[in-house]
């Protein structure tokens, strides 16, 4: 699907507030609110609104390290390798990338104690070859997606 600029706009305002009530984003983008309900629809119909969420600290909810971890896994079983790590509640991304590693896994625990089981009982799982485990120091930038230009 093609976005348009209302759509655009409609999708930018929603990144900012995705709180807003459809009356709010009508009088926002000066259309009306059937507009805005034509125009969600149609957005969540296709896939390109997946759903709403909120943004929280992970700090204050008692997420106190942020780890990435790369992953080399053995041919054939990067599939269900994914997929059990993904299943585990501390992981919050797992991607396929190129290069040395074959996977990149974000995730965050409560501490030390956890980093420690989240190596030894996830991320050491039959199927991964090799590991390299970074934490992160210093958060400079986090945020969700936005709209390519």
């Amino acid at each position: 699907m093609q976005l348009d600029g209302l759509d655009r706009k409609l999708i930018s305002e929603l990144i900012k507030d995705g709180r807003a009530s459809q009356r709010q984003l009508a009088k926002l983008l000066d259309v009306s609110q059937g507009t805005i309900t034509n125009r969600l629809s149609k957005l969540h119909d296709e896939g390109i609104i997946r759903g709403y969420s909120i943004d929280i600290d992970p700090e204050k909810v008692g997420w106190d390290m942020t780890v990435m971890v790369a992953l080399r896994i053995e041919k054939g079983m990067m599939i269900n390798v994914q997929q059990s790590i993904a299943a585990d509640s501390r992981v919050i991304a797992v991607y396929d990338v190129t290069g040395e590693y074959d996977s990149m896994v974000i995730a965050r625990v409560t501490g030390r104690e956890d980093l420690n089981d989240l190596t030894k009982n996830v991320l050491s799982i039959e199927g991964i070859s090799r590991s390299f485990t970074h934490v992160v120091l210093n958060t400079v930038k986090e945020s969700g997606v936005s709209l390519p230009k």
